[in-house]
């Protein structure tokens, strides 16, 4: 990281995304705890679904109001073309951290919360198969 950035505010998120990141990617399946699957599922159903809908199609109710149209993580060209990384900092930051739509909400109460992090990504990746 430059030295221009160490200390900013954008230098301290870089970093805190790569620390959650790290910590997602390195957390296997096994590692991720019942409870942070449990929790991961509920917050599936109360942020993500009215978006991306409850079984991740993208055609969640509020979907028809969006363009572009949220996610469908059934896609597997687009499971194929996303990382693990890129989607943890899309649920953290939002989607204008990774140049994707603005209607993709922050979650910044996540930061610090690697393992409900890694059952969403799971989840994500579970759709895809």
């Amino acid at each position: 990281m430059g030295a221009a950035l160490k200390g900013s505010p954008i230098g301290i998120a870089m970093m805190a995304l790569a620390l959650v990141a790290a910590q997602v990617s390195s957390a296997s399946a096994a590692a991720i705890s019942a409870d942070a699957r449990k929790e991961a599922n509920a917050l599936m159903s109360d942020r993500c679904a009215v978006c991306h809908g409850e079984t991740g199609d993208g055609n969640g109710p509020g979907a028809s109001n969006l363009n572009p149209r949220p996610q469908n993580f059934h896609d597997r060209k687009w499971q194929r073309s996303v990382s693990d990384a890129t989607l943890v900092k899309v649920i953290i930051y939002g989607g204008p951290a990774a140049g994707v739509s603005a209607s993709m909400p922050a979650n910044p109460d996540f930061v610090g919360r690697p393992d409900v992090v890694g059952a969403l990504v799971e989840q994500i990746r579970t759709w895809g198969k």
